[in-house]
């Protein structure tokens, strides 16, 4: 099987601690691991000695990465697709492909686990790759992955199934020039400040703020539109984060809570990677009849999105009223050693090595299904159908 990590997103460095605690979860009398990375200028490369990736699957090893790079890199073999198509695509008899570094590359992989965090892996762009090349991979496909990145329509999907959602509004980075001091104003009569600003298209806090007046929204939205084209202003509530992971397709299953109480103002960058003063309450101490609802709230978002495999849904708890929010899913969780996906499972009595395993037989399953489908259509004689399956 192939492990795809790393990318050009602002996630690269969590990708690949989620990676390495991956494969080093994966039985290796049960499996024989592909590591496939993807470089922050696009490259990709393939083999036992592959780059990036930190010493031991630590948070640490983000601050080392970030600060001093990677020692070496192998060199790069063909673009993305090419690799798919010559050397990922399942071929009868396990033949080995040669890279253009003269490598050897798998010729046989009976499913891809996609770590790549954030654009380019989370949003739907890696799924479309995989689909094509028809092989099996974890997690979400290609339209659940992006309406999962895109926080804008996640919110509308989240609406119209009447799921509770914060209050918000959304603007493109090309109409703030003509349309900004519109914009602020109309945020400022809905709902005021304290507000947060994000960028749509995003992971792990990268480009959010709390702004608490004027200023601080402005200095905001140009900070969040140095990350995407569309942001997101949402009003501020005095809220608890839960978190609760679902696994499963179908008929998916939700995890015990998890509560995140951060170092800083609101669980940002630092204080989910660098500070070690923030904390995991795994259980969350909620009521009984509250983990009920996060955790039905939980698996209707993912059916909502029409999710598979797996997925952590985010949630706001206000303080005074008790009312619960979905703030956002996420399609490929983190798998670092402080990540709430597999921390949650684990306390759910799932262990990690466990929680691998069952995703990969989803993916399995899931591809399996699909190859059920028809895929041609003739028409028959005498205006009958003529049905072929692919």
């Amino acid at each position: 099987m192939g492990v795809i990590y790393g990318g050009r997103s602002v996630e690269h460095e969590v990708s690949l601690v989620s990676a390495r605690a991956i494969m080093q979860a994966l039985d290796p009398g049960r499996y024989e691991v592909v590591p496939i990375g993807i470089t922050r200028q696009g490259r990709w490369v393939i083999g036992a000695s592959h780059c990036a990736l930190p010493p031991d699957p630590s948070v640490h090893g983000l601050v080392r990465l970030r600060d001093g790079g990677p020692a070496r890199a192998l060199p790069a073999v063909r673009g993305g697709p090419a690799l798919i198509r010559g050397g990922l695509t399942p071929k009868p008899g396990g033949r080995t492909a040669r890279g253009a570094a003269g490598g050897a590359l798998p010729g046989r992989l009976d499913v891809i686990f996609p770590v790549v965090h954030g654009t380019g892996g989370e949003d739907g762009s890696l799924q479309g790759l995989l689909e094509l090349a028809g092989l099996p991979y974890v997690g979400a496909g290609v339209l659940g992955s992006a309406i999962g990145m895109d926080k804008a329509l996640m919110k509308v999907a989240f609406s119209q199934a009447g799921l509770p959602i914060v209050d918000h509004r959304v603007i493109r980075r090309c109409d703030l020039a003509k349309g900004g001091d519109r914009f602020i104003q109309s945020v400022e009569a809905a709902f005021g400040y304290p507000c947060f600003v994000k960028p749509a298209n995003g992971g792990s806090s990268v480009g959010v703020s709390k702004a608490k007046d004027r200023g601080g929204l402005i200095a905001a939205i140009d900070l969040a539109a140095r990350y995407d084209r569309k942001l997101i202003v949402e009003r501020a509530i005095d809220a608890r984060e839960i978190e609760c992971s679902v696994l499963g397709n179908d008929e998916p299953e939700a995890s015990v809570p998890g509560e995140i109480v951060p170092a800083n103002e609101f669980y940002d960058y630092r204080s989910k990677y660098i500070d070690p003063e923030s904390r995991l309450l795994v259980p969350a101490p909620v009521t009984a009849d509250q983990s009920r609802r996060i955790r039905d709230l939980a698996a209707r978002a993912f059916r909502c999105l029409d999710l598979c495999g797996m997925a952590r849904v985010d949630f706001f708890l206000d303080r005074a009223s008790e009312a619960l929010f979905v703030n956002e899913v996420n399609t490929i969780p983190g798998f670092t050693p402080i990540s709430m996906y597999p921390k949650l499972w684990e306390a759910s009595g799932l262990s990690f090595p466990a929680l691998v395993d069952r995703l990969i037989r989803l993916a399995i399953e899931r591809h399996a299904e699909k190859k059920r489908l028809i895929t041609s259509y003739r028409p028959g004689r005498n205006g009958r159908r003529s049905l072929t399956k692919g």
